[in-house]
């Protein structure tokens, strides 16, 4: 059996561990202007990031539009998975495409949809503007707002998908049960199917959180320039700053703040799953 495990485990240590851990290893160096970088073993990268109040407000910013987005993720996807998972239709498989497709689609071809839809000049503007609705076109782009629906766009399949594939094994005949006993839609839905649905919430939360921390497209995008999250801001430093050492802490304090806080979610999630 453990022979079975060294193909995936030596693909996950020359493809994972060993780029993090040379990653690691400039972390701890000095940048130089004229060298790039000097050997070195110092935390003064990571002492820089932490007491820079500019780099703490873009990890702020950053965890606001995380857990904004994976809320909302959770909101709306939670009705749309259940109906996708209660439906017995022959049309389940095309909903099942239906709710993949927007994931053939590239981020940034998506992220430049929304452009058109949210700019001044854009779909919505017009159609409001047509409809005599505002005299003005609204400031939409260029907001956490609208960075916020790019990023639920590219990550709500995910949550519906995860969501769908618990509900659809909790059993109905426990629904008919709890409705026998005369349980409303909404007790049923509160006493039976969200506490035997916390495994997925616990999993699709986890899986939309980690993709909305890290990501790149959208915020450089639909934020602009004056919008900053903590992945463009790690790419700034590698790319225009050439201050590598900074960015490789940059990136590693973003890897550890979603580590505990996905660990703690889960925690958090699983603890109240077993209560239940």
């Amino acid at each position: 059996m453990a022979a079975l495990l060294l193909p995936a485990t030596l693909l996950v240590l020359g493809l994972l561990v060993a780029p993090m851990a040379m990653l690691f290893r400039i972390s701890l160096n000095r940048y130089d202007a004229a060298q790039m970088m000097q050997e070195a073993l110092t935390a003064e990268n990571y002492l820089r990031a932490l007491a820079d109040p500019y780099y703490r407000e873009v990890m702020a910013t950053t965890l606001g539009v995380a857990l904004s987005s994976t809320l909302l993720a959770l909101l709306i996807g939670f009705p749309a998975a259940y109906w996708l998972a209660r439906m017995e239709s022959r049309w389940k498989s095309l909903a099942t495409i239906l709710t993949l497709f927007p994931l053939l689609v590239g981020n940034v071809v998506r992220a430049a949809g929304w452009m058109a839809l949210l700019g001044r000049d854009g779909a919505i503007n017009a159609a409001l503007i047509g409809t005599g609705l505002i005299a003005e076109p609204l400031p939409m782009l260029y907001t956490t707002g609208a960075v916020i629906a790019g990023i639920l766009a590219v990550v709500a399949p995910y949550m519906i998908l995860t969501l769908a594939a618990v509900i659809e094994a909790i059993p109905r005949s426990v629904e008919e049960a709890a409705a026998n006993l005369g349980a409303g839609p909404l007790t049923s839905f509160r006493r039976v199917v969200l506490p035997l649905a916390l495994p997925g919430v616990a999993a699709g939360c986890v899986l939309v959180f980690i993709l909305c921390m890290n990501a790149y497209a959208t915020p450089v995008l639909l934020g602009g320039p004056q919008f900053k999250m903590m992945a463009p801001a790690v790419y700034d430093q590698f790319v225009r700053g050439t201050n590598w050492p900074f960015g490789a802490a940059l990136a590693f304090l973003l890897l550890i703040v979603t580590l505990v806080l996905t660990i703690l979610g889960s925690t958090i999630l699983a603890g109240r799953s077993r209560s239940r």
